[in-house]
């Protein structure tokens, strides 16, 4: 079972005026972990054995942390999900914030994508749709003047896009085929539009995997380079074992399994190592 809690951390007047103590509040249970982006907190505890001691200790040290350095957690903005797919599943105790108790929530939206309990994408991908469709106005419009097709691709790839490809590399190998023709729809209704062909889905899913895989890889530090391991013989990357199809459709065993595919050894005798430029395509 995986507890998270996101909330939203508000500034006071003394730590604008530098009374920060100049301490990070970080996880300290390799259980917990906890993700901060501006002011946006969210901490992530797996359950194990039905023991939440560790998540309980770090939601309060996160309380205590914020109470210390003049930041008042927002209890209105703060919501929790619980991921649990055991047969028999009791409801987790609540959360009291600032006396106020947590409301436990079936999905939420963390950096513009939204994530649901069953990690099912239909929400997102319905979200991206719309704001996408919103945006194909502004490409009619354009139209009416007689642009060039090529700046009205550069308006496209720029607005429309980048909305149907955010956090692609997350949802899309999970997507059913139902709401991938959805998406595409929407390129060959803006492909209609402009006059040109346009770089499908698949094909935006292809480039944005091997050049985020390939940024792992060239980064040590990060958490999942040691991922991407290759195999002795140079030749292909090992594969992740996965239990499950959530698993499997997942970004690193996804990646993998799409690099291995699309790399083809050449027909002579002695294969060279895997390329390394293969990873870094745009």
């Amino acid at each position: 079972m995986c507890r998270s809690v996101i909330t939203e951390c508000q500034q006071n007047m003394d730590w604008i005026t530098g009374a920060d103590s100049g301490t990070h509040c970080t996880s300290s249970h390799q259980s917990v972990k906890l993700l901060k982006f501006a002011d946006d907190t969210t901490l992530i505890g797996l359950i194990s054995d039905g023991d939440e001691s560790a998540y309980w200790w770090e939601v309060d040290h996160l309380v205590t942390w914020c109470n210390q350095n003049s930041l008042e957690l927002n209890a209105l903005k703060t919501v929790e999900m619980v991921v649990d797919y055991r047969k028999n599943s009791a409801s987790p105790a609540p959360i009291i914030l600032c006396d106020s108790t947590i409301d436990t929530v079936e999905s939420f939206r963390f950096l513009g994508t939204i994530i649901s309990q069953d990690f099912k994408w239909e929400l997102n991908i319905s979200s991206l749709i719309k704001k996408a469709q919103q945006r194909m106005c502004f490409l009619w419009q354009l139209q009416t003047f007689s642009l060039p097709k090529t700046m009205m691709v550069h308006f496209y790839t720029a607005i429309i896009e980048s909305i149907l490809t955010s956090s692609i590399t997350i949802w899309y190998a999970a997507a059913t085929a139902k709401d991938k023709g959805r998406l595409q729809r929407v390129i060959r209704s803006a492909e209609k539009v402009i006059g040109c062909n346009l770089l499908s889905l698949q094909d935006l899913y292809t480039s944005r995997t091997l050049r985020r895989a390939g940024k792992i890889v060239a980064d040590p530090s990060h958490p999942g380079h040691k991922l991407f391991e290759t195999l002795p013989s140079g030749r292909r990357l090992r594969s992740i074992r996965t239990k499950t199809s959530r698993h499997k459709n997942s970004f690193f065993p996804s990646a993998v399994s799409f690099i291995n595919k699309t790399w083809t050894p050449p027909d002579t005798p002695h294969t060279p190592p895997l390329p390394l430029t293969l990873l870094t395509a745009p």
